[in-house]
Formats: C-alpha cells, sequence, structure tokens
C-alpha cells in the first residue's frame, strides 16, 4: 500500500525507542508506504526554531509526508501533557477522517501514552507548583523524595530521588487532589488498535551514534541556531532552555563552555536521556522490539501492522 491505498482498518503506528535509534526515518518510511501523516511525540521538536538540536526532519526530508505537533509552541511556552493529549488526539482523528494512517513518532514517553492511552491528565495550578519547585531549588530532589513516600510510596519508588521536575509533578498532583499520584499514571490499555514499535540498539553502538550526532550538531551550526533562538528569548522558556544540546550551548556562549566541552556535554547528557528512554518503555509488554539496523525493518514493521489490520 502507498500513499492514498490505506485501510481503513489500518491501526495506529507508534515508533517508540531511545534517542538517535532511528525513528523518525522509520516513522517517515511508513507513512508513505501506507498512505500516513506522521503526528509527532517529542517534546523538544514543539518549538518553533529549534531544529539543529533536536534533529527536527526538514520540510524537504519528509517527502510531502504531512507532520504534526511540529513548530507548536513558541519558545516561552511550556509544553503540557494535557495541551499535547487534546490537540494530538484532533490530530489522530483527522488524520482518520481524510482516510490516512496516523504514525506517531517520538521519544517522549508520557506524551506517546498521553496520546495512546486510556489517561486522565490531573490538574495543576501555578501557584502551587511554584512553591514545590522552590522548595526543590532549597533541598534537592532527595529530600522532596522523602516528602513524597510519606504521602505515596508507590511514586516515590517510581521517580527515583534524581528526577526532580516529576518529584515536583507529583506532589502537586496529591496537594490538589488528594489522592496518590500513582493512582493518575497511564494504565497500559489503548484508546484504539495499535501497533507500538520499539527500535532497540546496542548500547554502544547507540553511544557511538549519539557522539556522531553531538559532533554533527555543531558542526550543522547549533550555537548559531541557539545565538539566533536567544534573542528571541530562549532563555524566558523553561522548558526549551533545558533540551539537550541547547543548555549546553547557551554554556558556551556564555563561556562558561568551551565547544568540546558542550559537545561531550551534550552527549553525556543524551545517553542519559537514553537510558531513561529505555527503561521507561521496556517494561511495557505492548513493545514489539526491532534491531534498529535490521536490513528488512521496514517490512518487519509493516508484516506487524498487517497482522492487527482486519482481514
Amino acid at each position: 500500500m502507498r500513499q492514498s491505498e490505506s485501510s481503513p482498518g489500518t491501526p495506529v503506528i507508534a515508533v517508540v525507542g531511545p534517542t538517535a535509534s532511528g525513528k523518525s526515518e522509520l516513522g517517515l518510511a511508513l507513512a508513505l508506504e501506507l498512505g500516513g501523516e506522521v503526528v509527532g511525540a517529542d517534546a523538544s521538536q514543539f518549538y518553533r526554531g529549534m531544529d539543529i538540536g533536536t534533529a527536527k526532519l526538514s520540510v524537504p526530508e519528509r517527502r510531502g509526508v504531512p507532520h504534526h505537533q511540529i513548530d507548536v509552541l513558541d519558545l516561552a511556552q511550556e509544553a503540557s501533557v494535557a495541551t499535547y493529549q487534546t490537540s494530538a488526539r484532533a490530530d489522530l482523528a483527522a488524520t482518520r477522517g481524510r482516510g490516512r494512517v496516523p504514525v506517531v513518532v517520538g521519544g517522549s514517553g508520557l506524551y506517546v501514552r498521553g496520546l495512546l492511552d486510556r489517561l486522565e491528565i490531573p490538574p495543576t495550578d501555578p501557584v502551587v507548583r511554584g512553591r514545590w519547585e522552590s522548595e526543590l531549588e532549597r533541598v534537592g530532589p532527595g529530600v522532596l523524595q522523602e516528602q513524597l513516600a510519606s504521602r505515596d510510596p508507590e511514586a516515590a519508588r517510581s521517580i527515583g530521588a534524581r528526577n526532580g521536575r516529576r518529584l515536583v509533578r507529583a506532589l502537586e498532583v496529591v496537594e490538589l487532589t488528594g489522592q496518590p499520584f500513582s493512582a493518575t499514571l497511564p494504565t497500559r490499555e489503548f484508546l484504539e488498535p495499535t501497533v507500538l514499535l520499539g527500535l532497540r540498539v546496542d548500547r554502544e553502538v547507540l553511544a557511538a551514534r549519539i557522539a556522531h550526532r553531538a559532533e554533527g550538531m555543531w558542526r550543522d551550526g547549533l550555537p548559531e541556531e541557539v545565538r539566533e533562538l536567544d534573542r528571541r528569548g530562549l532563555r524566558r522558556g523553561r522548558t526549551a532552555s533545558r533540551a539537550v544540546g541547547y543548555a549546553q550551548a547557551l554554556r558556551q556562549l556564555d563561556g562558561e563552555l568551551t565547544a568540546a566541552q558542550a559537545i561531550e556535554e551534550t552527549a553525556v547528557a543524551t545517553r542519559q536521556l537514553a537510558r531513561r528512554q529505555v527503561a521507561w518503555w521496556r517494561p511495557d509488554p505492548r513493545v514489539v522490539w526491532l534491531e534498529h539496523d535490521a536490513p528488512d525493518l521496514l517490512e518487519q514493521a509493516l508484516t506487524l501492522v498487517r497482522e492487527v489490520s482486519p482481514g
């Protein structure tokens, strides 16, 4: 099947896995083969102008395939799963309405699950969140984990003592709802038939790919991109300014790092991100893992899609 030959019974396809594993390329190939449209699930790619450091496919590289949830936020806006869930589900429905196949691609696990799984987003309050963020800055994530453990031991164990941002969110939800944050986590239940494809990469191979990507970003002009974004208010964006690569490039522009140090720190932070992404998806039994460099990768993926499709 190609372009307009998609079957109305074709399931939603999602391509997940660690950064630098080739998700964008496989997602594009599947969309071209099945007559699909891509729905992005990479929080950093939401931002207009953040191109080089997010490995965003350029318009020519998209080969005419519509891509949604890319370039939808200004730098100062904060990405949220709740907002994404509403708008991305509308994209899925509109894609279906055009008789085309939604192909979800991205490394932000909670965004993928917020889109595809049964998940009710708990409320948020900027005052409450701001108070917990101040507490995080004052005492550090270890103390926040201890406070969360007294209210929601399951969430404290799941989040760990390093992810300050998620600890703040968990404590915010507990305070606002009076319910455990763990009770709001998504269930592993798709809203509609879905094929969840994960790309697997050997750790050493992935580390080499990440190092090569980091070097390529600087070679392709990431510092210059960040300098222009800085003029447009990058530092005012709490989410955008902390993105891997952008935070390091800002420190280079400030004279805190040399180019070589910024590249190395970007590679280290990206490896850490990749480990978190793998850890997020590894326990999910719905993921069908495929070798990223299999010569018949596309055919394997298509076979899995056909197995789920009616008839």
